[in-house]
Protein backbone atom coordinates (compact mmCIF):
# COMPACT_ATOMS: atom_id res chain seq x y z
CA UNK A 1 0.00 0.00 0.00
CA UNK A 2 1.28 3.05 -0.99
CA UNK A 3 1.09 6.07 1.64
CA UNK A 4 -0.44 8.99 0.35
CA UNK A 5 -3.85 10.01 -0.13
CA UNK A 6 -6.29 8.33 -2.30
CA UNK A 7 -8.12 10.99 -3.24
CA UNK A 8 -4.83 12.28 -5.34
CA UNK A 9 -4.73 10.65 -8.88
CA UNK A 10 -1.22 8.98 -8.35
CA UNK A 11 -0.69 5.62 -9.12
CA UNK A 12 1.24 3.14 -6.94
CA UNK A 13 5.22 2.71 -7.93
CA UNK A 14 4.07 -0.82 -7.04
CA UNK A 15 1.53 -0.66 -9.85
CA UNK A 16 3.80 1.06 -12.59
CA UNK A 17 3.79 -0.68 -16.16
CA UNK A 18 4.83 0.42 -19.71
CA UNK A 19 1.30 0.46 -20.71
CA UNK A 20 -0.23 3.14 -18.45
CA UNK A 21 -0.60 6.03 -20.53
CA UNK A 22 0.18 9.75 -19.00
CA UNK A 23 0.42 7.98 -15.31
CA UNK A 24 1.13 10.70 -12.00
CA UNK A 25 3.69 9.49 -9.37
CA UNK A 26 4.32 10.67 -5.99
CA UNK A 27 7.27 9.77 -3.22
CA UNK A 28 9.79 11.22 -1.10
CA UNK A 29 13.73 11.01 -2.42
CA UNK A 30 15.89 8.69 -1.06
CA UNK A 31 18.67 9.11 -3.19
CA UNK A 32 20.21 11.33 -5.54
CA UNK A 33 23.39 11.58 -7.70
CA UNK A 34 25.29 14.47 -9.30
CA UNK A 35 25.02 16.26 -12.75
CA UNK A 36 27.20 15.23 -14.96
CA UNK A 37 27.96 15.34 -18.85
CA UNK A 38 28.60 13.35 -21.69
CA UNK A 39 30.15 13.66 -25.29
CA UNK A 40 26.19 13.73 -27.64
CA UNK A 41 27.12 11.04 -30.52
CA UNK A 42 24.40 12.63 -32.62
CA UNK A 43 26.25 16.42 -31.94
CA UNK A 44 29.75 15.98 -31.96
CA UNK A 45 31.52 18.86 -29.83
CA UNK A 46 28.65 18.95 -27.55
CA UNK A 47 27.33 17.53 -24.06
CA UNK A 48 24.35 15.62 -22.86
CA UNK A 49 23.86 16.08 -19.13
CA UNK A 50 22.19 13.46 -16.61
CA UNK A 51 21.78 12.98 -12.87
CA UNK A 52 19.36 10.10 -11.36
CA UNK A 53 17.30 10.18 -8.63
CA UNK A 54 15.15 7.13 -6.61
CA UNK A 55 11.80 7.97 -4.59
CA UNK A 56 9.75 5.87 -2.10
CA UNK A 57 5.68 5.51 -2.06
CA UNK A 58 5.55 2.68 0.76
CA UNK A 59 8.15 0.69 2.97
CA UNK A 60 8.59 -1.81 0.24
CA UNK A 61 8.33 0.31 -2.97
CA UNK A 62 10.71 2.42 -4.79
CA UNK A 63 11.84 3.11 -8.04
CA UNK A 64 14.73 4.67 -9.77
CA UNK A 65 14.46 7.84 -11.68
CA UNK A 66 16.44 9.19 -14.69
CA UNK A 67 16.68 12.38 -16.87
CA UNK A 68 18.80 13.39 -20.19
CA UNK A 69 18.70 16.41 -21.43
CA UNK A 70 20.39 20.47 -21.92
CA UNK A 71 22.62 21.70 -19.27
CA UNK A 72 20.52 24.39 -18.47
CA UNK A 73 16.95 21.97 -17.62
CA UNK A 74 19.03 19.18 -16.09
CA UNK A 75 21.25 21.23 -13.41
CA UNK A 76 17.74 23.65 -13.44
CA UNK A 77 15.63 20.40 -12.25
CA UNK A 78 18.14 18.60 -10.33
CA UNK A 79 18.63 22.06 -7.87
CA UNK A 80 14.93 22.04 -7.37
CA UNK A 81 14.55 19.46 -4.86
CA UNK A 82 16.90 17.73 -2.16
CA UNK A 83 16.89 14.05 -0.41
CA UNK A 84 14.54 14.23 1.94
CA UNK A 85 11.83 15.92 0.10
CA UNK A 86 8.67 14.79 -1.60
CA UNK A 87 8.28 15.34 -5.41
CA UNK A 88 5.65 14.34 -7.65
CA UNK A 89 6.31 13.16 -11.42
CA UNK A 90 3.58 13.69 -14.03
CA UNK A 91 4.06 11.53 -17.26
CA UNK A 92 6.99 10.20 -16.99
CA UNK A 93 8.30 7.27 -19.42
CA UNK A 94 7.86 3.74 -17.68
CA UNK A 95 10.79 1.22 -19.08
CA UNK A 96 11.96 -2.20 -18.18
CA UNK A 97 15.18 -2.35 -16.36
CA UNK A 98 17.85 -3.68 -17.88
CA UNK A 99 18.47 -5.79 -14.90
CA UNK A 100 22.42 -6.43 -13.39
CA UNK A 101 23.85 -4.38 -15.98
CA UNK A 102 22.06 -0.72 -14.33
CA UNK A 103 21.98 -2.39 -11.00
CA UNK A 104 26.01 -2.17 -11.17
CA UNK A 105 26.05 1.46 -11.09
CA UNK A 106 22.22 2.28 -9.59
CA UNK A 107 20.35 1.28 -6.45
CA UNK A 108 19.00 -1.87 -6.23
CA UNK A 109 15.62 -1.57 -6.58
CA UNK A 110 12.59 -3.88 -6.28
CA UNK A 111 10.13 -2.77 -8.92
CA UNK A 112 11.45 -4.10 -12.37
CA UNK A 113 11.02 -0.55 -13.96
CA UNK A 114 13.02 2.50 -13.99
CA UNK A 115 11.66 6.35 -15.09
CA UNK A 116 12.69 8.17 -17.57
CA UNK A 117 12.27 12.31 -17.33
CA UNK A 118 11.67 14.12 -20.76
CA UNK A 119 12.26 17.94 -20.87
CA UNK A 120 9.38 18.20 -23.15
CA UNK A 121 6.79 15.80 -21.59
CA UNK A 122 7.38 15.01 -17.82
CA UNK A 123 7.03 17.30 -15.01
CA UNK A 124 8.70 17.28 -11.99
CA UNK A 125 7.08 19.34 -8.57
CA UNK A 126 8.47 19.72 -4.91
CA UNK A 127 5.32 19.13 -2.75
CA UNK A 128 5.10 20.99 0.51
CA UNK A 129 5.22 18.62 3.56
CA UNK A 130 1.97 20.77 4.74
CA UNK A 131 0.04 19.06 2.19
CA UNK A 132 0.96 15.35 2.52
CA UNK A 133 0.42 12.73 4.63
CA UNK A 134 3.42 12.26 7.66
CA UNK A 135 3.31 8.30 6.77
CA UNK A 136 4.88 9.37 3.50
CA UNK A 137 7.60 11.61 4.97
CA UNK A 138 8.56 8.77 7.52
CA UNK A 139 9.66 6.67 4.86
CA UNK A 140 12.89 8.50 4.20
CA UNK A 141 14.03 7.07 8.06
CA UNK A 142 13.26 3.30 6.73
CA UNK A 143 16.81 1.48 5.09
CA UNK A 144 16.13 0.16 2.03
CA UNK A 145 17.87 -3.17 3.10
CA UNK A 146 17.25 -5.62 5.70
CA UNK A 147 17.91 -3.59 9.11
CA UNK A 148 19.82 -6.55 10.56
CA UNK A 149 21.88 -7.06 7.41
CA UNK A 150 24.52 -5.17 7.88
CA UNK A 151 28.49 -5.21 9.30
CA UNK A 152 29.75 -3.76 12.19
CA UNK A 153 32.58 -1.45 11.85
CA UNK A 154 34.54 -3.92 14.24
CA UNK A 155 33.36 -7.01 11.78
CA UNK A 156 35.00 -4.77 9.18
CA UNK A 157 37.89 -3.99 10.88
CA UNK A 158 38.42 -7.40 11.71
CA UNK A 159 38.23 -8.95 8.39
CA UNK A 160 40.47 -6.56 7.01
CA UNK A 161 41.77 -6.78 3.30
CA UNK A 162 39.63 -9.79 2.39
CA UNK A 163 36.71 -7.32 2.34
CA UNK A 164 38.90 -5.18 -0.13
CA UNK A 165 36.25 -3.97 -3.19
CA UNK A 166 33.53 -5.55 -1.67
CA UNK A 167 29.70 -4.04 -1.56
CA UNK A 168 28.06 -3.92 1.58
CA UNK A 169 26.02 -2.26 4.77
CA UNK A 170 26.99 -0.20 7.69
CA UNK A 171 25.23 1.02 10.57
CA UNK A 172 26.98 3.42 12.76
CA UNK A 173 26.95 6.89 14.84
CA UNK A 174 28.63 10.06 13.11
CA UNK A 175 31.85 10.99 15.16
CA UNK A 176 32.71 13.96 12.98
CA UNK A 177 32.08 15.58 10.10
CA UNK A 178 34.64 17.46 7.99
CA UNK A 179 35.06 19.95 5.95
CA UNK A 180 34.33 19.43 2.37
CA UNK A 181 37.72 19.74 0.28
CA UNK A 182 37.35 21.23 -3.87
CA UNK A 183 39.88 20.47 -6.37
CA UNK A 184 40.38 20.01 -10.28
CA UNK A 185 40.59 16.75 -12.03
CA UNK A 186 43.07 16.20 -14.54
CA UNK A 187 40.72 16.60 -17.41
CA UNK A 188 39.62 20.02 -15.53
CA UNK A 189 36.51 19.25 -14.31
CA UNK A 190 35.45 20.57 -10.48
CA UNK A 191 35.48 17.92 -7.75
CA UNK A 192 35.13 17.40 -4.14
CA UNK A 193 35.54 15.10 -1.11
CA UNK A 194 34.52 15.00 2.45
CA UNK A 195 35.60 12.91 5.27
CA UNK A 196 33.30 11.87 8.00
CA UNK A 197 34.47 9.60 10.88
CA UNK A 198 31.78 6.63 12.13
CA UNK A 199 31.39 4.75 15.21
CA UNK A 200 29.57 2.32 17.08
CA UNK A 201 30.08 -0.28 20.16
CA UNK A 202 32.91 -1.98 18.25
CA UNK A 203 35.24 1.17 16.96
CA UNK A 204 35.47 4.54 17.45
CA UNK A 205 37.05 6.16 14.48
CA UNK A 206 35.95 4.79 10.82
CA UNK A 207 35.94 6.79 7.97
CA UNK A 208 33.70 7.20 4.86
CA UNK A 209 34.69 9.50 2.20
CA UNK A 210 32.02 11.16 -0.33
CA UNK A 211 33.16 12.52 -3.62
CA UNK A 212 29.58 13.25 -4.77
CA UNK A 213 27.79 17.06 -4.28
CA UNK A 214 24.67 15.29 -3.19
CA UNK A 215 26.24 13.23 -0.63
CA UNK A 216 28.58 16.00 1.15
CA UNK A 217 25.58 17.95 1.34
CA UNK A 218 23.71 15.28 3.00
CA UNK A 219 26.74 15.19 4.93
CA UNK A 220 26.81 18.21 6.73
CA UNK A 221 23.05 18.25 7.94
CA UNK A 222 24.62 15.38 10.62
CA UNK A 223 24.97 16.47 13.63
CA UNK A 224 28.41 14.42 15.37
CA UNK A 225 27.62 11.96 18.39
CA UNK A 226 23.37 12.61 17.40
CA UNK A 227 23.19 11.22 14.29
CA UNK A 228 22.86 7.85 13.05
CA UNK A 229 23.07 6.60 9.55
CA UNK A 230 22.07 2.76 7.71
CA UNK A 231 24.75 3.12 4.66
CA UNK A 232 23.43 0.40 1.94
CA UNK A 233 25.82 -0.71 -0.83
CA UNK A 234 28.57 1.46 0.32
CA UNK A 235 32.29 0.14 -0.81
CA UNK A 236 34.74 -1.12 1.41
CA UNK A 237 38.34 -0.48 0.27
CA UNK A 238 41.74 -0.65 2.47
CA UNK A 239 43.59 2.51 2.25
CA UNK A 240 47.23 1.16 1.38
CA UNK A 241 48.28 5.01 2.97
CA UNK A 242 46.99 5.06 6.37
CA UNK A 243 46.86 1.29 6.65
CA UNK A 244 43.22 0.98 7.45
CA UNK A 245 39.65 0.10 5.97
CA UNK A 246 37.55 2.87 4.67
CA UNK A 247 34.15 3.19 3.42
CA UNK A 248 33.05 4.75 -0.08
CA UNK A 249 29.65 6.39 -1.04
CA UNK A 250 29.01 5.26 -4.35
CA UNK A 251 26.58 5.74 -6.86
CA UNK A 252 24.53 2.99 -6.04
CA UNK A 253 24.37 4.17 -1.93
CA UNK A 254 21.32 4.94 -0.34
CA UNK A 255 21.70 6.60 3.02
CA UNK A 256 19.28 6.35 5.77
CA UNK A 257 19.61 9.34 7.87
CA UNK A 258 18.60 8.14 11.65
CA UNK A 259 16.83 5.22 10.63
CA UNK A 260 13.62 4.44 12.57
CA UNK A 261 14.97 0.31 13.79
CA UNK A 262 15.07 -2.00 16.85
CA UNK A 263 18.63 -1.98 15.28
CA UNK A 264 19.60 1.77 15.68
CA UNK A 265 17.57 2.19 18.57
CA UNK A 266 20.22 0.26 20.12
CA UNK A 267 22.87 2.54 18.93
CA UNK A 268 21.28 5.60 19.90
CA UNK A 269 21.27 4.08 23.40
CA UNK A 270 24.98 3.59 23.38
CA UNK A 271 25.57 6.65 21.99
CA UNK A 272 23.59 9.04 25.08
CA UNK A 273 25.51 6.59 27.62
CA UNK A 274 28.93 6.61 26.24
CA UNK A 275 28.31 10.34 26.05
CA UNK A 276 27.34 10.66 29.54
CA UNK A 277 29.95 8.48 30.99
CA UNK A 278 33.33 10.02 28.79
CA UNK A 279 33.57 5.79 27.86
CA UNK A 280 34.81 6.58 24.37
CA UNK A 281 37.39 8.46 25.92
CA UNK A 282 39.78 5.29 26.50
CA UNK A 283 39.14 4.17 23.27
CA UNK A 284 40.35 7.13 21.67
CA UNK A 285 43.30 7.86 23.67
CA UNK A 286 44.07 3.86 22.47
CA UNK A 287 43.61 4.53 18.85
CA UNK A 288 44.94 8.31 18.49
CA UNK A 289 48.26 7.25 17.85
CA UNK A 290 47.17 4.54 15.17
CA UNK A 291 45.33 6.73 13.42
CA UNK A 292 48.14 7.12 10.92
CA UNK A 293 50.50 5.00 10.23
CA UNK A 294 54.08 6.53 10.05
CA UNK A 295 56.00 3.60 8.02
CA UNK A 296 53.39 4.52 5.36
CA UNK A 297 55.47 7.71 5.38
CA UNK A 298 58.03 7.96 3.45
CA UNK A 299 58.63 11.66 1.23
CA UNK A 300 61.40 13.91 2.44
CA UNK A 301 60.91 17.52 2.01
CA UNK A 302 62.91 21.04 2.82
CA UNK A 303 60.90 23.21 3.65
CA UNK A 304 61.47 25.68 0.70
CA UNK A 305 60.18 22.79 -1.08
CA UNK A 306 56.86 22.53 0.83
CA UNK A 307 56.16 26.86 0.30
CA UNK A 308 56.53 25.92 -3.31
CA UNK A 309 54.36 23.40 -3.37
CA UNK A 310 51.83 25.25 -1.75
CA UNK A 311 51.85 28.46 -3.77
CA UNK A 312 51.72 26.40 -7.04
CA UNK A 313 48.71 24.99 -5.22
CA UNK A 314 46.28 27.78 -6.22
CA UNK A 315 44.08 27.16 -3.36
CA UNK A 316 43.60 23.34 -3.66
CA UNK A 317 46.46 21.90 -1.92
CA UNK A 318 45.13 18.63 -0.90
CA UNK A 319 46.65 16.93 3.02
CA UNK A 320 50.72 16.60 2.35
CA UNK A 321 52.04 13.88 4.99
CA UNK A 322 56.14 13.72 5.15
CA UNK A 323 59.22 13.75 6.53
CA UNK A 324 61.42 17.17 7.23
CA UNK A 325 65.00 16.57 8.41
CA UNK A 326 65.40 20.04 10.38
CA UNK A 327 65.22 21.16 14.05
CA UNK A 328 62.63 22.94 16.26
CA UNK A 329 63.81 26.50 16.87
CA UNK A 330 60.79 28.31 18.62
CA UNK A 331 59.83 25.99 21.80
CA UNK A 332 58.30 28.53 24.45
CA UNK A 333 57.27 26.14 27.00
CA UNK A 334 58.82 27.95 29.74
CA UNK A 335 57.06 31.33 29.07
CA UNK A 336 53.10 31.15 30.40
CA UNK A 337 51.26 28.07 30.82
CA UNK A 338 47.98 28.57 29.33
CA UNK A 339 50.26 28.92 25.81
CA UNK A 340 51.28 25.46 26.75
CA UNK A 341 48.33 23.43 27.94
CA UNK A 342 44.61 23.48 26.98
CA UNK A 343 41.25 21.93 28.33
CA UNK A 344 40.06 19.23 25.97
CA UNK A 345 36.61 17.19 25.75
CA UNK A 346 37.07 14.11 27.39
CA UNK A 347 34.44 12.59 24.38
CA UNK A 348 35.30 14.62 21.07
CA UNK A 349 38.84 15.52 22.47
CA UNK A 350 38.05 19.42 21.62
CA UNK A 351 39.71 22.04 22.70
CA UNK A 352 37.11 23.41 25.70
CA UNK A 353 35.99 27.06 25.49
CA UNK A 354 38.58 28.64 28.03
CA UNK A 355 35.52 31.13 29.81
CA UNK A 356 32.88 28.45 30.36
CA UNK A 357 35.32 25.19 30.28
CA UNK A 358 32.69 23.05 28.42
CA UNK A 359 32.27 21.79 24.84
CA UNK A 360 30.65 23.19 22.49
CA UNK A 361 31.11 20.75 19.58
CA UNK A 362 29.37 18.02 21.84
CA UNK A 363 26.30 20.49 22.65
CA UNK A 364 24.93 19.64 25.87
CA UNK A 365 27.47 17.48 27.63
CA UNK A 366 27.94 18.49 31.16
CA UNK A 367 31.05 20.35 32.47
CA UNK A 368 32.88 18.73 35.32
CA UNK A 369 36.78 17.80 36.32
CA UNK A 370 35.63 14.38 34.32
CA UNK A 371 34.35 15.80 31.01
CA UNK A 372 37.62 17.42 30.50
CA UNK A 373 41.37 16.38 30.90
CA UNK A 374 44.89 18.61 30.29
CA UNK A 375 46.87 18.30 27.73
CA UNK A 376 49.73 20.10 25.30
CA UNK A 377 48.74 22.60 22.29
CA UNK A 378 52.08 24.25 21.66
CA UNK A 379 52.94 25.91 18.83
CA UNK A 380 56.34 26.35 17.74
CA UNK A 381 58.79 27.02 14.59
CA UNK A 382 60.25 24.17 12.15
CA UNK A 383 63.69 25.18 10.91
CA UNK A 384 65.86 23.41 8.13
CA UNK A 385 68.96 24.53 5.72
CA UNK A 386 65.84 26.63 3.75
CA UNK A 387 63.95 28.50 5.35
CA UNK A 388 61.06 28.14 8.51
CA UNK A 389 57.69 26.87 8.76
CA UNK A 390 56.07 29.38 11.50
CA UNK A 391 53.44 28.18 14.17
CA UNK A 392 53.43 24.34 13.86
CA UNK A 393 50.89 22.15 15.71
CA UNK A 394 52.36 19.97 18.76
CA UNK A 395 50.26 18.65 20.75
CA UNK A 396 48.57 16.13 22.82
CA UNK A 397 50.44 12.41 22.81
CA UNK A 398 52.64 13.88 19.89
CA UNK A 399 53.38 16.62 22.08
CA UNK A 400 54.21 13.89 24.80
CA UNK A 401 56.26 11.58 23.18
CA UNK A 402 58.38 14.70 22.12
CA UNK A 403 58.98 16.63 25.73
CA UNK A 404 59.07 13.43 27.01
CA UNK A 405 57.24 13.99 30.03
CA UNK A 406 53.21 13.65 30.53
CA UNK A 407 51.10 16.95 31.30
CA UNK A 408 50.92 16.19 34.61
CA UNK A 409 54.81 15.70 35.25
CA UNK A 410 55.44 18.95 33.17
CA UNK A 411 53.19 20.47 35.46
CA UNK A 412 55.06 19.68 38.72
CA UNK A 413 58.28 21.16 37.12
CA UNK A 414 60.27 24.17 37.90
CA UNK A 415 60.93 26.84 36.09
CA UNK A 416 64.31 26.21 35.73
CA UNK A 417 63.73 22.73 34.78
CA UNK A 418 61.35 23.68 31.83
CA UNK A 419 64.08 25.51 30.81
CA UNK A 420 66.03 23.42 30.80
CA UNK A 421 63.90 21.17 29.06
CA UNK A 422 63.69 23.08 26.10
CA UNK A 423 67.29 23.73 25.46
CA UNK A 424 67.77 19.50 25.11
CA UNK A 425 65.23 19.60 22.17
CA UNK A 426 65.82 23.26 20.49
CA UNK A 427 68.32 23.38 17.85
CA UNK A 428 68.89 19.41 18.09
CA UNK A 429 68.60 17.64 14.45
CA UNK A 430 65.47 15.85 14.03
CA UNK A 431 63.61 13.75 12.04
CA UNK A 432 60.06 14.99 12.16
CA UNK A 433 56.59 13.50 10.41
CA UNK A 434 54.36 16.10 9.44
CA UNK A 435 50.88 16.62 8.03
CA UNK A 436 50.20 20.09 6.28
CA UNK A 437 47.45 21.73 4.98
CA UNK A 438 45.78 24.93 3.31
CA UNK A 439 44.20 26.69 5.72
CA UNK A 440 43.44 30.82 5.23
CA UNK A 441 42.23 30.96 8.84
CA UNK A 442 45.64 30.01 9.73
CA UNK A 443 48.30 32.73 10.37
CA UNK A 444 50.54 31.11 7.92
CA UNK A 445 47.96 30.00 5.54
CA UNK A 446 49.46 26.30 6.07
CA UNK A 447 48.44 24.11 9.30
CA UNK A 448 51.13 22.03 10.12
CA UNK A 449 50.29 18.88 12.57
CA UNK A 450 53.50 17.76 13.87
CA UNK A 451 52.76 13.42 13.93
CA UNK A 452 56.74 12.52 15.79
CA UNK A 453 59.62 14.06 16.59
CA UNK A 454 62.50 12.74 17.66
CA UNK A 455 66.07 13.37 17.57
CA UNK A 456 67.54 11.65 13.87
CA UNK A 457 70.09 9.50 13.04
CA UNK A 458 73.05 11.73 11.85
CA UNK A 459 74.02 9.27 9.08
CA UNK A 460 70.12 8.82 7.84
CA UNK A 461 69.84 12.76 7.76
CA UNK A 462 73.27 13.02 6.33
CA UNK A 463 72.06 10.85 3.06
CA UNK A 464 68.66 11.94 3.18
CA UNK A 465 70.11 15.78 2.49
CA UNK A 466 73.06 14.35 0.26
CA UNK A 467 70.31 12.60 -1.75
CA UNK A 468 68.31 15.47 -1.91
CA UNK A 469 70.81 17.93 -3.24
CA UNK A 470 72.06 15.74 -5.94
CA UNK A 471 68.16 15.25 -7.07
CA UNK A 472 67.95 19.74 -6.85
CA UNK A 473 71.46 19.82 -8.98
CA UNK A 474 70.18 17.27 -11.98
CA UNK A 475 67.06 19.58 -12.08
CA UNK A 476 69.18 22.28 -12.40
Amino acid sequence: MAYYSSTRDFVALSDLHPNLARPNVIGVVIGKTDVRGFPDRKNIGSERYTFGFTIRDSPTYFINVSSWGREEYIRSLSESFRVGDCVTIENPLVQSKEGEREEKFNPVTPSCYKLLLSENHSVVKTFSCYEMDTKLLSLSHLPVKDPQDYYSLGDIIANGQSLDGRILNVLAAVMSVGEPKYFMTSDKRKGQRCEVKLYDETETSFPIICWDNESIQLAQSWIPRKTVIFAADVRINFDKFRNCMTATVISKTIITTNPETAEANVLFSFIKESAQSGALHDKMEEQSKESINLETIVNVYTVKQLKEKALQSDGKLEPVFGIIYGYISTLDIDDNVSKVIRNRCSICRFVVNEMSNTCTFCGDISSNSESTFASFDILVNLTDHTGTLYSCYLSDCVAEETLGCTVHEFLTLTEDKKTALKWQLLLERSKIYFKITLSPSWRTGLKVNILSCKLADPTEASQSLLGKRKRLNHVD
